[in-house]
């Protein structure tokens, strides 16, 4: 009798339908893990920049940034790179490495996944600060203004204020800035819409980078994950309503938020 030699198609097939099944299973296990592991990696670099802001608060009578300079960001940027020879790698998180060129603007089809960069440079990041935590000259009124947009009395100026672990200093965000109000309005689309400076900023640090969250630096020096929907219960500046109309305690139900926000998880 003649000896059986390799496979008949059949097993051959079963064998591949079986390995199939398995990649089925795994990819989406494989998915999360890496989804964790640039998450944990996007904290560990926060934290780094807790001790690049920290540094520089001891270095200045314990103050922030005033505020002063260019726009497009070169008002922090400038300074904390220039003083502390921060490299690219730790200016974007693991989810958003890539920018959309130089010539591109802010709020012109941003998304969670994409590095900003200023206009005309080849500095790109996809964290970015809270204005409102600058230090602005005392020759402003304390009615004045930062850039037009926020009043010179509602900065905090220092880490050192009461409730420091609620207020956000530096978190993802989708452009360089941005001031926050309690009343701004959620982006309609996951995109945008196209960014006005002054106008529902909020839009600029709406970003899903970490699968209904991203990543925050607070005024306390610590680091952790912030809800899409909790975004609006931060205590962004000194007179932010944490309970206002886009929260649960403001009456917010999920059929308000627009509806790619409506399955997060309220606050």
């Amino acid at each position: 009798m003649r000896k059986r030699q390799g496979f008949t198609l059949i097993e051959l097939l079963v064998v591949i339908a079986v390995i199939a099944v398995l990649m089925a299973i795994l990819m989406p296990a494989l998915h999360r893990v890496r989804q964790q592991a640039r998450k944990i990696s996007c904290q560990v670099q926060l934290k780094q920049w807790g001790l690049f802001w920290k540094m520089y608060c001891d270095d200045n009578n314990g103050n922030w940034l005033s505020g002063n300079g260019e726009g497009s960001g070169r008002w922090w940027v400038d300074e904390m790179l220039s003083t502390y020879k921060i490299g690219e790698d730790m200016r974007v998180c693991p989810q958003a490495v890539k920018a959309l060129g130089p010539s591109e603007h802010q709020g012109i089809g941003y998304w969670a996944h994409q590095a900003w960069q200023i206009p005309g440079t080849d500095i790109i990041g996809s964290y970015a600060p809270n204005g409102w935590m600058c230090n602005p000259p005392a020759s402003n009124p304390p009615t004045g203004s930062v850039w037009g947009r926020s009043l010179v009395r509602d900065h905090w100026r220092t880490p050192n204020v009461k409730g420091a672990w609620e207020i956000p200093l530096f978190t993802g965000g989708w452009w360089v800035d941005f001031w926050p109000r309690h009343t701004d309005q959620p982006p309609t689309i996951p995109g945008g819409p196209p960014d006005q400076p002054n106008v529902n900023e909020m839009n600029r640090v709406c970003v899903d980078r970490h699968d209904g969250f991203l990543n925050g630096l607070f005024c306390d020096f610590s680091v952790r994950d912030i809800g899409i929907k909790e975004l609006w219960t931060l205590k962004w500046h000194k007179s932010f309503d944490t309970r206002g109309v886009w929260t649960r305690a403001g009456g917010a139900s999920g059929e308000d938020w627009p509806q790619w926000m409506r399955h997060y998880k309220e606050y």
